[in-house]
């Protein structure tokens, strides 16, 4: 299924600074980063359990909060984009 995550995370202090690069590299692990806060992740039941427990953990609920949407496998007719950054498909293989 595909999921969307987005984050806010206050980061007026060091802490904060370190917990939003500490999120953004788990997310980066599952997904793809498709705005500076918004991934784009094609996961099983498992392994979104997994990244929102090391998620929850790393932040503070008193500052920060996280979003899952969950957009399930048809998620082609979910998503239109504008603008100038190229789509991709998750299921296609990704080249570094």
């Amino acid at each position: 299924m595909l999921v969307v995550i987005t984050y806010d995370v206050n980061t007026e202090d060091a802490a904060g600074r370190k917990r939003l690069r500490r999120i953004a590299k788990e997310c980066v692990n599952y997904g793809q980063r498709v705005q500076n806060s918004v991934f784009e992740c094609l996961l099983d039941a498992a392994q979104c359990r997994l990244l929102q427990a090391k998620l929850c953990s790393i932040m503070d609920e008193e500052r920060d909060s996280l979003r899952f949407y969950y957009l399930g496998k048809q998620y082609e007719k979910k998503i239109e984009h504008f603008g100038c950054k190229a789509g991709y498909r998750p299921e296609d293989p990704l080249i570094i």
